[in-house]
């Protein structure tokens, strides 16, 4: 670590390079001041001259480093001038000092007038004061070898950033790479681990600094140092933090031990979803890259994960002055309006921009921010691709993660319901399903399994959650849970569907733990332990789920065959939905040209009906005749499904009803043809709404003209055996 510096001089301009070198005496002081040509003044602003105060600007700060200027504070910590500026200077405020300057130079002829100078002034949001740059000693991390040893591993190839776009970011960073200040003067934070050897020295001579990771290794080092035994030291540790950038690099440490307590780096410290600023990353990386390559004498790991800037759900960066900052606490916990506008009444922003602010968040949560909960937050933000662009939280989409999480809620407390007090679950291994509808849920849960090992694998996190979302609500809840009720209320229960309950509720959970661990640990220590193996205390040391072990369960042609069985039970659904089929049960039949078709649907029979919540579903001989008042729907070019609907429905009131909704429709259809596209609408969307609505259409004049015939037929004398 070392300190910085800062001077004052006066500079012409590269028209008076004549000049340089030459010194001239300080009107108002008596001392000379150096003379000298720098490239960054502007020749055109004013007299192409200008004053140089290195120890209260950082532009001049820059310059006079360059040119060797001393840096001298002139403007004290209370904003009053200090004693460099003479008797008649010290102790007045800076803006009094500055009229009386003026006023002195007047009195001795010196002045020679005055002109506008438009420029930026720093104000401070809190006081509303003129900010005023002064000398300050800091301590900063020298970053330069850090940085190249991390730039390269990147080159080599020992490195690997992923996604790799980020490379060319990477060395931007480090061939603009600087010292990095990271002292903050704030009561709060990790205080730097620095201190100051009190001792009588010689004036002129440096302070000695020593710095350790505790005050006795510190003591050792300035023994050391000074060649005095570390007893007789007196040590006074700086007072200043460590900035937040640097406080959150050394979490991992804090949490998990510093690297030189074991070799194995890579197990303690992967940087999975580090936050992609350069700081962070340059310290982080520089420094177990260096740590390692010391230690282990290789790379303590080989890839790095950086996951995209969260923005809110515009696209714009998260900013106090626009009021879009989600804070992570208020959706976790919720926050009603009131509080929401007060966090902003509390903080300090402008009085005109709080207006516009609170305006502005009421108008995104005029109800305030709905509790989440910690794990539907986490598996939001994990459902995003690491490997895209920039990220878009929404809370609507936290909320829809919360409903999700209501859903696995439910659907445990229906398993252990299912399960009973004396249920023992059988080893997953023994485990070999009865019925077809037990083997698609077990395949589709060793997917799973396997689909989660690829995305962490591949680090595509939003593959893990797409799976697990996919397998609790669509293979899970919406099609298992409800074909096995029936199953579950027959005297005595078959054994085999409570065991699959249990293993998919059990695999299920160690599956969904990393993302959701709040809810996954809850709901797993409610399961019954397995016989024979005493149950871990916790799913989070719990074994992960092995694909390996669970591949047996795999029949992707079975997965294949009942994937027609629901396009058959979409097919009803809309049927019923289209004749207004509420609680009628409906008998239904399905024909096929196909001879493998009929054996398909035979073995999916019960949960068809199921499914569709019709009656009884049954097969009609291919070649054989339409049953008489029954509505027809085509599920492809071989395969037809018939509804029975006489006695169910009744024409006279449906008619008007189907009407109603096709002139709705054809309104829709009749606008959106007569509307002209607007700039940027995609051509592709316009067509897909045209071709729904003229199928919807078509599908309401189909219905119409069936019940017409119902009017006209007199009732069947009997219906197909089923």
């Amino acid at each position: 670590m070392t300190r910085d510096t800062q001077s004052l001089s006066l500079i012409p301009l590269p028209s008076l390079q004549h000049l340089h070198g030459r010194q001239l005496r300080h009107p108002l002081m008596g001392q000379p001041l150096p003379l000298i040509t720098d490239y960054a003044v502007q020749p055109h602003v004013g007299t192409g001259a200008v004053k140089v105060t290195p120890a209260h600007s950082p532009a001049d700060a820059e310059m006079g480093a360059r040119h060797g200027l001393s840096p001298l504070n002139v403007i004290a910590e209370d904003g009053t001038m200090t004693s460099l500026c003479g008797d008649w200077l010290q102790g007045l405020h800076r803006f009094v000092a500055r009229e009386k300057i003026v006023s002195v130079l007047s009195e001795r002829g010196l002045f020679r007038g005055l002109q506008n100078h438009p420029m930026v002034l720093p104000i401070c949001s809190r006081s509303g004061d003129v900010i005023e740059y002064l000398l300050k000693s800091q301590w900063f991390v020298r970053c330069q070898e850090m940085g190249a040893r991390a730039a390269q591993a990147v080159e080599s190839g020992a490195l690997e950033l992923s996604p790799s776009f980020h490379q060319k970011n990477w060395q931007h960073w480090f061939s603009h790479i600087g010292d990095w200040c990271v002292s903050r003067q704030l009561w709060w934070g990790h205080q730097i681990p620095a201190y100051l050897v009190v001792e009588d020295h010689a004036q002129g001579e440096e302070d000695c600094w020593v710095v350790g990771r505790s005050e006795a290794e510190a003591r050792e080092v300035a023994a050391e140092l000074t060649g005095r035994p570390g007893a007789e030291l007196a040590l006074e540790r700086d007072p200043d933090v460590l900035d937040t950038w640097f406080s959150s690099a050394l979490f991992p440490f804090s949490a998990l031990g510093w690297p030189q307590e074991t070799p194995d780096l890579a197990r303690f410290y992967p940087l999975s979803l580090l936050e992609t600023g350069s700081d962070l990353l340059l310290f982080w990386v520089g420094r177990m890259v260096m740590l390692g390559t010391q230690l282990t004498g290789r790379l303590p790991f080989s890839k790095v994960l950086l996951h995209p800037m969260v923005r809110d759900r515009q696209g714009r960066k998260m900013s106090k002055s626009l009021g879009n900052v989600l804070d992570p606490r208020h959706i976790i916990s919720g926050a009603e309006m009131q509080v929401l506008q007060e966090k902003l009444r509390s903080g300090n922003l402008d009085p005109a921009e709080l207006a516009i602010v609170a305006a502005a968040q009421k108008k995104d949560f005029p109800h305030g921010i709905p509790e989440c909960g910690t794990d539907a937050l986490r598996f939001t933000l994990c459902s995003h691709g690491v490997q895209g662009g920039d990220l878009r939280l929404s809370v609507s989409e936290v909320q829809s993660c919360r409903h999700f999480c209501n859903k696995i809620w439910n659907a445990l407390r229906f398993i252990l319901n299912a399960l009973g007090e004396k249920f023992v679950p059988q080893p997953a291994k023994e485990l070999s399903p009865s019925c077809h509808m037990d083997a698609w849920i077990l395949s589709r849960l060793a997917l799973t399994a396997r689909e989660c090992e690829r995305g962490f694998l591949t680090r595509e996190v939003s593959l893990v959650t797409h799976s697990l979302h996919h397998f609790w609500l669509h293979n899970l809840c919406d099609v298992y849970l409800e074909a096995v009720k029936p199953v579950l209320r027959h005297s005595p229960c078959p054994p085999g569907p409570p065991q699959v309950l249990f293993s998919c509720a059990d695999i299920g959970l160690r599956l969904l733990a990393p993302l959701m661990p709040f809810l996954a640990e809850e709901l797993w220590q409610r399961l019954p332990p397995r016989p024979g193996c005493p149950p871990a205390p916790s799913i989070s040391v719990a074994p992960y789920p092995s694909p390996c072990s669970l591949e047996h369960w795999r029949q992707p042609e079975l997965e294949r065959r009942f994937s027609r069985v629901q396009e058959v039970v979409q097919v009803l659904r809309a049927l019923r939905a289209t004749y207004q089929l509420t609680k009628a049960r409906p008998r239904v039949l399905l024909q096929s040209s196909e001879p493998g078709d009929q054996g398909l649907f035979e073995a999916f029979l019960e949960p068809l009906g199921t499914l569709s919540h019709c009656g009884a579903v049954g097969l009609l001989p291919p070649g054989a005749a339409a049953p008489s008042g029954w509505a027809q729907a085509p599920l492809s070019d071989t395969v037809q499904v018939y509804m029975e609907l006489q006695g169910l429905v009744d024409p006279q009131i449906q008619l008007p009803l189907l009407a109603a909704r096709r002139s709705k429709l054809q309104k829709q259809l009749d606008g959106l043809m007569a509307r002209t596209p607007s700039e940027g609408e995609a051509g592709t969307q316009r067509q897909q709404r045209l071709s729904s609505l003229q199928l919807e259409l078509s599908k309401l004049d189909k219905a119409a003209s069936h019940l017409r015939q119902l009017m006209d037929e007199p009732p069947a004398p009997g219906s197909p055996e089923l």
